[in-house]
């Protein structure tokens, strides 16, 4: 526990937000994003927090008193194991269920939740797209949805409506939502008690307001999956980009309620299929980064400040990343070269990354001193540059991670 955590947490807070603002920080803000680490290094499994979400309060309490971030992750990424049971959920595998190891993290399996002649379908009537097509498919004791319809409700309309929920396949689904609402309701509660506790008591900003996506991955990632929706760039391309289009629209009206109700400002969207691996710089120009500008755009207008997780190589991207509002987006990097990235993005956002999770995992505490000190060499002077690994973090030696810490505080301070 922090012995003043009110002040802790401003500090980080503090620190943080300058150096977004393209200011240099009292020292070098250390925000890891972590997913399996604080489990492993409290001694516990994932299996045991996916079946008892309180077991691992234990377990993230020790990584904070321990490690101290200037923006934390709370135990977020572990939903409870019973609630994805009780839906049904059919594109994740997780331990205790489908995976023996017992801390295998989620295996993500990929399908067409939409066919390729639906996009008109969807992009019509997105809600009932969902309601009838989508949760069916997805979750597979919710099949009962696809009997339900509010389009036509006007007049006598409503009666067609209302009768549908006297089906025995609508009551069971509905029966089991309730069930599923009160499990990640009591869920939701949990976490946002747990928040309390990171910045009350630790002294630590939770690192998020909310998750957003590009809006190309929305339709890829849980959607038309990953080769089928780059098929349809070549195929589909004036449908998927309508689709796109409905998809940023809602998305943003969507997420600037979410995220500005938490008081928190940072909204992180994981890029998933951006990457210099999966399109051209032409499909990027034309698929993947238009709606992502505009969503971003618009979280800044209302007073957010977007982090973007840039997943894979981004090399060719940073000609497109410098057309973001100046001292108000972070860009968070997986594989470039930093010195690359600080020159020719420097002036416009505040970059983050990217000690290797390899070396956390097989180097030397010294290797990534070594890597820290380079980081911060190179992208520090000057302000607008942030720590952080190259992925989220899992498995790592604590002396390793520790070592991106010690580093930061010592070697980091302006």
């Amino acid at each position: 526990m922090s012995a003043n955590p009110r002040k802790d947490f401003e500090d980080r807070r503090r620190r943080v937000m300058e150096a977004t603002a393209l200011h240099e920080p009292d020292r070098v803000p250390v925000i890891p994003v972590m997913e399996a680490f604080p489990i492993y290094y409290g001694g516990g499994t994932v299996r045991e927090i996916l079946a008892d979400y309180r077991a691992g309060e234990a377990w993230f309490d020790k990584f904070f008193a321990d490690f101290k971030p200037d923006l934390g992750w709370d135990p977020v990424m572990f939903y409870p194991a019973r609630f994805l049971e009780i839906i049904g959920l059919t594109w994740l595998r997780w331990p205790g269920k489908h995976i023996d190891e017992p801390n295998g993290m989620y295996q993500f399996i990929e399908g067409e939740y939409m066919k390729a002649d639906e996009y008109g379908e969807a992009a019509f009537d997105p809600t009932q797209f969902m309601l009838q097509r989508w949760f069916p498919r997805s979750f597979s004791n919710l099949t009962g949805l696809a009997k339900l319809s509010f389009r036509n409700a006007m007049w006598a309309g409503y009666m067609g409506t209302i009768s549908a929920f006297g089906d025995p396949e609508v009551k069971a689904t509905l029966a089991r939502c309730m069930e599923a609402a009160d499990l990640i309701n009591e869920w939701f509660a949990y976490l946002d008690r747990y928040r309390r506790k990171m910045e009350e008591q630790f002294g630590i900003p939770l690192a998020y307001a909310n998750s957003a996506f590009a809006p190309f991955d929305m339709v890829g990632d849980t959607m038309r999956g990953t080769e089928a929706v780059l098929i349809d760039m070549l195929e589909r391309p004036n449908e998927l980009l309508a689709y796109i289009d409905k998809v940023a629209e809602f998305a943003l009206q969507d997420q600037i309620r979410a995220a500005t109700a938490t008081g928190r400002p940072w909204v992180w969207f994981w890029l998933h299929k951006g990457g210099d691996e999966f399109m051209s710089d032409a499909q990027y120009a034309r698929f993947y980064w238009p709606s992502l500008k505009r969503y971003v755009e618009g979280l800044v207008a209302a007073g957010l400040t977007p982090v973007l997780y840039c997943e894979g190589r981004y090399n060719t991207r940073l000609k497109y990343l410098r057309e973001l509002p100046r001292g108000k987006v972070i860009c968070d990097f997986e594989y470039i070269d930093m010195a690359r990235a600080k020159k020719e993005l420097g002036d416009v956002a505040c970059i983050a990354g990217n000690v290797p999770n390899v070396l956390l995992s097989h180097g030397s505490r010294q290797e990534v001193v070594d890597c820290t000190r380079r980081l911060i060499d190179t992208c520090a002077p000057g302000g607008g540059f942030m720590l952080d690994t190259g992925a989220l973090v899992d498995d790592a030696k604590p002396e390793n991670l520790m070592a991106i810490f010690e580093t930061a505080e010592t070697y980091g301070r302006k």
